[in-house]
């Protein structure tokens, strides 16, 4: 029977969960009808929020410093950023991107929120608040990663090299999965883990991932 924790995980996760039909670009992409230049959109800017998003991952790991279970889920995920960048540079290259490109890019408001509001957490949130809160929206995008990823070698004809940045977040993370599990269970242990502060933390970063999404169609 699973624990309190794991509950939490899969009731957060569940209520959190966009409507299948608020993503106005991954359909596009999953059935070959977005441009290669919304594709070269995608990778610019997920250039900003890779290495963004894995600061604030290495901040909140320090701030966990006395918790090691937050400590040790957020040192995976700044580990697992640091891994898809290395996968980012092959899509970029096949949606056309060169290094002038990259540099003279201007980015979207709408696509920096998230990585702007995962750095207001990483200076802000409880910890393993945050832990709860970035699961739930982890699910989200991995689901849509799936999506792209398929529909960049059927409809596009992208290489694996292409397309290992989306697969790299489609893949299950059960090791990642138990360290938040963990994470969560010491919060709720201590005391430290408030339920209606993480709602929410994932209601608010799940809005800036449909935002994001937006954006860019």
């Amino acid at each position: 029977m699973p624990g309190k924790a794991a509950e939490m995980l899969e009731t957060t996760r569940s209520e959190l969960a966009p409507d299948p039909n608020v993503n106005p670009l991954v359909p596009l992409v999953a059935g070959g009808r977005a441009s290669l230049e919304t594709l070269a959109a995608l990778a610019l800017e997920q250039h900003r929020v890779i290495p963004a998003d894995r600061r604030a991952f290495l901040h909140l790991a320090q701030r966990a410093s006395g918790d090691p279970a937050a400590a040790g889920f957020f040192t995976m995920l700044a580990e697992g950023e640091e891994l898809a960048a290395e996968r980012l540079g092959a899509f970029t290259e096949a949606c056309g991107v060169d290094a002038g490109r990259m540099q003279a890019y201007d980015p979207l408001p709408g696509c920096q929120a998230y990585p702007a509001y995962i750095s207001w957490l990483a200076l802000n949130a409880a910890p393993a608040d945050a832990v709860l809160a970035i699961t739930a929206n982890f699910a989200t995008w991995g689901t849509y990663c799936a999506a792209i990823a398929q529909g960049l070698r059927t409809r596009y004809g992208f290489t694996d090299e292409a397309c290992a940045f989306f697969d790299f977040f489609a893949e299950p993370a059960p090791a990642l999965d138990e360290q938040a599990e963990a994470a969560v269970q010491a919060g709720l242990d201590s005391g430290r883990l408030d339920e209606r502060r993480v709602y929410t933390y994932g209601r608010l970063l799940q809005a800036y991932e449909e935002m994001f999404w937006s954006a860019l169609s």
